[in-house]
């Protein structure tokens, strides 16, 4: 019997980050975007909000499903999780994209398989 998941979902905690780019709203969004671009997703939507004094939230939504994040720049922080659905799109491939333009010096990253369904549950999902 197999069990194929609907999507994987990856927690990251990316840890000293550059405060500068962390705290740009402007940049935060064009880096989220384009780690979505080059994992492969299509970009549907974004918004992100900057706080005061400092810190970011926002997310993309793709056709795949989402990127979101949340930033405290003080700490040199960012936590995100990249959620995609199907097989064209490696949330690995925007985690990475992510680390690596925040200038971060670590990260810790889990991923979580989504929506695990038996042949038997589709089937029977199906015909309702």
């Amino acid at each position: 019997m197999e069990m194929k998941p609907l999507g994987r979902h990856v927690l990251a905690e990316i840890y000293d980050c550059d405060f500068e780019i962390l705290n740009n709203i402007e940049l935060v969004e064009r880096i989220m975007v384009n780690a979505a671009l080059e994992a492969g997703a299509e970009v549907r939507e974004y918004v992100f909000h900057k706080f005061s004094p400092q810190g970011i939230s926002g997310v993309v939504v793709i056709s795949e499903s989402h990127l979101a994040i949340h930033t405290w720049p003080e700490l040199g922080y960012a936590a995100v999780d990249v959620f995609t659905c199907g097989d064209k799109v490696d949330p690995w491939q925007a985690c990475n994209y992510l680390t690596k333009h925040f200038n971060a010096k670590r990260v810790v990253a889990k991923e979580q398989k989504r929506g695990i369904f038996t042949e038997a549950l589709q089937q029977a999902a199906r015909a309702v």
